[in-house]
C-alpha cells in the first residue's frame, strides 16, 4: 500500500541558466533514483529560490530538460530571515506517494549539504 510522502532537497547554483538547469536535474534525478520513484507517482513540486537566482526559473529549468511535464511545479522566493542564510539556493519540496514502510531519501548537494548535515548523503552526479 502506498502512502504520500513529502521529500525534501537543495542545491547551490552559479546564477546561469546552464548551472540552474544542470543542478535542477541533477537534485530531480537524484530524488526519483535513490527512492525508486516513478513521475507518475509524483504529486507536486514546489522550489523556493533565493533571491541572488534570477538567471531561470527553476520550474522552467526542469521542464526543459523534458522532465516533470505532466506535474504541478511551483516557484516562491525564499524569505530573507538572516544575514547568513546560504545563497544562490534552491530547495525542493517533492510530494509523492511511496510504499509505506519507505525510508525517504533527501537529496543535498553541491554546497547545500551544509543546510541538513543530518540528512545528507552523497549521491554521484
Amino acid at each position: 500500500m502506498k502512502r504520500i510522502y513529502a521529500l525534501r532537497g537543495a542545491a547551490q547554483c552559479l546564477n546561469t541558466e546552464a548551472d540552474i538547469q544542470k543542478q535542477i536535474a541533477s537534485v530531480y534525478d537524484a530524488m526519483l533514483a535513490q527512492n525508486s520513484l516513478a513521475e507518475s507517482d509524483i504529486v507536486s513540486l514546489i522550489f523556493s529560490v533565493t533571491n541572488d537566482l534570477t538567471a531561470l526559473n527553476p520550474a522552467a529549468a526542469l521542464r526543459r530538460s523534458g522532465r516533470a511535464e505532466e506535474l504541478a511545479l511551483f516557484s516562491v522566493q525564499e524569505p530573507v530571515c538572516s544575514a547568513n542564510s546560504l545563497e544562490r539556493t534552491v530547495r525542493f519540496l517533492l510530494h509523492c506517494y511511496l510504499e509505506e514502510g519507505s525510508t525517504a531519501h533527501h537529496i543535498y548537494q553541491n554546497g547545500a549539504e551544509v543546510l541538513r548535515p543530518d540528512r545528507s548523503i552523497n549521491f554521484p552526479i
